[in-house]
């Protein structure tokens, strides 16, 4: 090899290491949510995580993560997260999608709250009663699975469908008897029927998860901005669990609710970074729930391990993945 081409070979060399070592910023435009199950993204925005990842994080936020997740879908967002219900109705439909991690599991943040003035003061008097519910999500799977456990059926009930921001009015007013939601809703209906009102929890028949998604394609093109949003929320998770009033401060001013509200339901979360084997446990009780209920085509249990991104968790937290494969 001659000087002259050593030299360019090295000057290239160089180049590389130095373009690896310093990336450039990245723009992402990620649809999550108000809820709670999204404080380590609320965090990580706040304290400059992503900025520190060379990340440009471009919020686009919604009230609950099926919207977030068809904002990804239409190609508006780059990541978005949801809860496993709408994932596995998606992944139903042929969409071709990857779940990267958890960023939150709970089996306190879905219940059931009615007026007692409707005369529902136990579980079993929900039969007959007018129940708001958001179809395809959380709400619509924790409705069924309670009903079931108390011996009741959805045909016992009456639906009505309603978005999670318009259950309160609809239940102070008595358009409804009862809904099934989620926080922070939950907590804010619970406090505006105060004692006229009854919560119905079950930790036992569920357990959500809150996931980060993304387009397969997306993810097979762009390996490194992933590695490097995930460090970015692990940074958050471990600044949440280290100064958990501080996060609570800076998800109430991102969201803009009372500091008092989200601590509330703060004990109610596990804000981690994980792959945890809860996550294909209900997606397949979900499958199963939503075929014999007539809400998706029935057909073959889908291969959810194949919707689920492994490598880049596992290039940033291996520890965190406990997925049995």
């Amino acid at each position: 090899m001659s000087g002259l081409r050593f030299v360019l070979l090295l000057v290239l060399v160089l180049s590389g290491c130095r373009e690896s070592a310093n990336p450039e910023i990245h723009k992402l435009t990620v649809a999550y949510t108000t809820q709670p199950q999204c404080t380590l993204l609320h965090v990580a925005q706040a304290k400059g995580f992503f900025a520190e990842e060379k990340l440009d994080v471009q919020p686009r936020l919604f009230t609950f993560g099926k919207m977030a997740l068809q904002e990804l879908l239409e190609d508006r967002a780059d990541l978005a997260t949801a809860a496993e219900t709408p994932i596995m109705f998606n992944i139903l439909k042929g969409e071709k999608i990857f779940v990267l991690a958890n960023i939150d599991t709970s089996t306190t943040n879905n219940a059931i709250v009615a007026r007692k003035d409707a005369g529902i003061v136990q579980p079993t008097d929900l039969a007959g009663k007018r129940i708001a519910l958001s179809p395809g999500t959380t709400s619509d799977f924790f409705l069924s699975t309670f009903l079931i456990a108390n011996g009741l059926s959805r045909q016992q009930i009456h639906e009505l469908p309603l978005k999670p921001e318009e259950m309160q009015e609809a239940i102070v007013h008595g358009r409804v008897d009862a809904i099934s939601t989620w926080n922070y809703p939950l907590t804010q209906i619970v406090q505006a029927l105060g004692a006229n009102g009854t919560t119905f929890f079950d930790r036992d028949i569920y357990t959500e998860t809150y996931n980060l998604v993304a387009k397969q394609e997306f993810v097979q093109k762009n390996p490194a901005i992933l590695e490097r949003f995930l460090r970015a929320l692990i940074k958050a998770e471990r600044f949440t669990q280290q100064q958990p009033l501080v996060a609570q401060e800076i998800v109430a001013q991102a969201i803009h609710v009372n500091r008092e509200l989200v601590r509330s339901v703060w004990n109610n979360f596990g804000y981690r970074i994980v792959l945890d084997q809860i996550l294909l446990i209900m997606l397949e009780d979900e499958t199963r729930w939503a075929m014999s209920h007539g809400l998706a085509k029935p057909a073959a249990m889908p291969d959810y391990l194949s919707y689920i991104h492994f490598d880049a968790l596992k290039a940033v937290k291996p520890e965190a993945i406990r997925i049995k494969r």
